[in-house]
C-alpha cells in the first residue's frame, strides 16, 4: 500500500525531514547552547533502530531529502551504518549532513560510500583565537583539516554554514567567502535564531542578511540565482567563481515560512513542526508502543500535520523557546 503524502493544513508539502541522531556535541557554540550543558540520558535518546524506522516511513509518506543532524551527527556510534542504510531507501532523492566538521578527517570518506550526497560544514571564524572563543573547545586547524578530507571524499557539493554575529565574527564574511570561492565551496550566511537562553542579547548581535550581502557586493559582483537545495537558503551566485554559491538563510528579516517544506525529528522522538514553536508530537512513544504496526505512526504523522503553524514569530531580543538548538535539531 502506498501511503500519501505529508500535506499540512496550508497545502505545503513535506517533503523534508531534518533528523537529529544526537543531541550531544564535542563543541559548546555560543548560539547554539549554554556552556555547562546536560544531555539527555541514553534511554530517552532513539536508537539506531529507531532512527531508521522512522526515517523509512517518512521516506513512504513522501519526504525526498533527509538531513541528519545534532548536536554532532557523528560523535554518534554506528552513524555511518545508519548512512548507509537510510541512503538506500526506496524513494529517497539524497541522504545529506550537517557537521561541525571535527570528525572528518576520519569519516569523510566512510560517509561519502555510504551514500551520503551533499554535506555543511559550520565554520564561523578562520581566526584560531576568535573560533575557539565561539566554539568553546574547537580547534580551527581540525575543522580546516576535516574541511580539506571533505573535499577529496567525492561528495557531490559542500557547503560552509556561517553564523553572522556582530561583535563576534560579522567583520570576517569577506574572508570567509574568500575562502569559501578559492576552495570551490558553497556557503551560507544565516541569521542567529533566538532559541535558548545563553546568557546575551542577541538583538545587539543580530546581522541581517541584507547587511551581510551589501559587504560581500563591496568585493564582488553578485547574480541572483533561482536555485534551491530544497532548504530556505536563498542563492546568488558570484561572477568568475562558476563552483560556488553564496546562500542567505533569514529567519528574522526574509520570513521564509510561506514555503516551508520541512519539519524536524529530535534526538528523543520529538517531531518538531516548526523550529520556532514548541508544539510537537511525541512519536519515540509510538514507536516504542508499536513495535510491529506502523498504522498508529502514520496516522499520527496525519494529525501533526494539522497543527504546523503557518509561520514562526520570533522576536529578536526574546527567548520564546527554551530549548537549545542543538536539542532542536540543527
Amino acid at each position: 500500500m502506498t501511503e500519501a503524502a505529508l500535506i499540512d493544513g496550508l497545502g505545503r508539502r513535506i517533503d523534508y525531514l531534518r533528523l537529529s541522531v544526537t543531541d550531544r556535541c564535542d563543541f559548546r557554540c555560543v548560539y547554539c547552547m549554554a556552556e555547562d550543558m546536560t544531555f539527555l540520558p541514553r534511554q530517552q535518546v532513539l536508537s539506531l533502530e529507531e532512527i531508521e524506522r522512522l526515517a523509512r516511513l517518512f521516506v513512504a509518506r513522501g519526504v525526498k531529502k533527509i538531513r541528519l543532524t545534532g548536536g554532532e551527527p557523528l560523535v554518534r556510534q554506528g552513524i555511518v551504518g545508519l548512512c548507509e542504510r537510510i541512503s538506500a531507501l526506496p524513494g529517497l532523492r539524497e541522504l545529506v549532513m550537517t557537521s561541525n566538521g571535527s570528525q572528518l578527517v576520519k569519516l569523510a570518506r566512510p560517509l561519502a560510500d555510504a551514500g551520503v550526497k551533499r554535506l555543511n560544514i559550520s565554520l564561523d571564524s578562520l581566526d584560531p583565537a576568535r573560533f575557539r572563543a565561539i566554539t568553546r573547545t574547537g580547534e580551527l586547524a581540525q575543522v580546516l583539516a576535516g574541511i580539506e578530507a571533505a573535499r577529496s571524499a567525492g561528495f557531490e557539493r559542500i557547503k560552509l554554514n556561517v553564523v553572522v554575529m556582530k561583535g563576534r565574527n560579522a567583520d570576517e564574511v569577506p574572508a570567509l567567502v574568500d575562502y569559501a570561492l578559492n576552495h570551490g565551496l558553497d556557503i551560507s550566511f544565516i541569521e542567529e535564531m533566538p532559541l535558548g537562553e545563553v546568557g546575551r542579547s542577541r538583538a545587539e548581535s543580530l546581522c541581517s542578511s541584507d547587511e551581510v550581502r551589501a559587504r560581500i557586493a563591496e568585493r564582488y559582483s553578485l547574480l541572483d540565482s533561482t536555485e534551491s537545495t530544497g532548504g530556505p537558503a536563498r542563492y546568488v551566485r558570484v561572477a568568475d567563481y562558476p563552483a560556488s554559491r553564496i546562500g542567505f538563510i533569514s529567519p528574522h528579516s526574509h520570513n521564509f515560512c510561506a514555503s516551508c517544506n520541512r519539519v524536524r525529528l529530535t534526538a528523543e522522538g520529538r517531531l518538531l513542526l516548526c523550529l520556532g514553536h514548541e508544539n510537537a508530537i511525541d512519536l519515540r512513544a509510538l514507536v516504542r508502543r508499536h513495535p510491529t504496526t506502523d498504522a498508529p505512526i502514520h496516522q499520527a504523522l496525519d494529525r501533526a500535520m494539522q497543527l504546523k503553524p503557518a509561520r514562526h514569530q520570533f522576536e529578536v531580543d526574546q527567548v520564546q523557546i527554551l530549548r537549545f538548538m542543538n536539542a532542536s535539531g540543527g
